[in-house]
């Protein structure tokens, strides 16, 4: 089965009570619309979230479901593009979802996010752990596959590098290569992440943290493999069959 066949939204409603029948893990990807720069498109993290889960699946035996495409993005909000929901739509809308489809059968559901921001990550795990409590039967993880690419910095990015920077722009060369444009951008951000309002365009220039001059398709698969061997093991872990 191709990962047309995995995707539910492809299957007729007696095809996919049969497979999740089967105890399959279901995968929701959620992305993002938010700048990415002047080279990368806004739909980046939803492009990364879905590209995984779809080889994932085709690992694990997995179903896909749609991808949610917005996310809580407050400190890209300044610029050009970025459509940003509260932390509370984001979570009242994934434990919607969830419950939706523990009320089907599903039992095992890993939530995979290509946005990582801190207050997106909190909502997604208030909406999981929500819909837990009202399902014990059922099984939510929820992780941003950039928790795992940014354990390559240091080692195959700068320590410093971020949003739209040499990783994510190396990836969705390997991943998406038409979405992304031909300019390098090298921004060193200047605000605090304390501070609870989101940067100025000029604290943060193009919604960019990093020197992307280096970015590669080849690089952008290490990252992959990388992301997708980590994945792997946390569903092992802690979503077992």
């Amino acid at each position: 089965m191709n990962s047309t066949g995995r995707a539910i939204d492809r299957l007729d409603s007696r095809s996919f009570e049969r497979q999740l029948a089967t105890g399959k893990l279901l995968i929701v990807p959620v992305g993002a619309l938010e700048a990415h720069g002047p080279h990368l498109p806004l739909g980046a993290d939803e492009i990364q979230a879905t590209r995984t889960a779809e080889a994932l699946a085709e690992e694990l035996g997995a179903l896909i479901a749609p991808a949610i495409p917005y996310g809580a993005c407050l400190a890209a909000r300044p610029f050009p593009g970025t459509a940003s929901l509260s932390l509370a739509t984001l979570s009242a809308l994934l434990r919607e979802v969830l419950s939706a489809f523990v009320g089907m059968g599903a039992r095992r559901i890993l939530v995979l996010s290509g946005h990582a921001e801190r207050g997106h990550m909190a909502a997604l795990r208030d909406a999981a752990t929500a819909t837990m409590d009202a399902h014990p039967a059922a099984r939510i993880a929820v992780i941003s596959d950039y928790d795992f690419v940014y354990e390559l910095r240091g080692e195959l990015a700068p320590p410093t590098d971020g949003h739209g920077g040499l990783l994510e722009t190396s990836r969705l060369l390997a991943l998406a290569p038409a979405t992304v444009g031909p300019e390098r951008p090298n921004i060193t951000p200047h605000f605090s992440p304390l501070l609870p309002a989101p940067p100025t365009t000029t604290e943060w220039p193009e919604s960019v943290q990093g020197d992307t001059r280096a970015a590669s398709a080849e690089l952008g698969a290490k990252v992959q493999a990388h992301v997708l061997r980590r994945l792997r093991e946390v569903v092992v872990e802690l979503l077992p069959a």
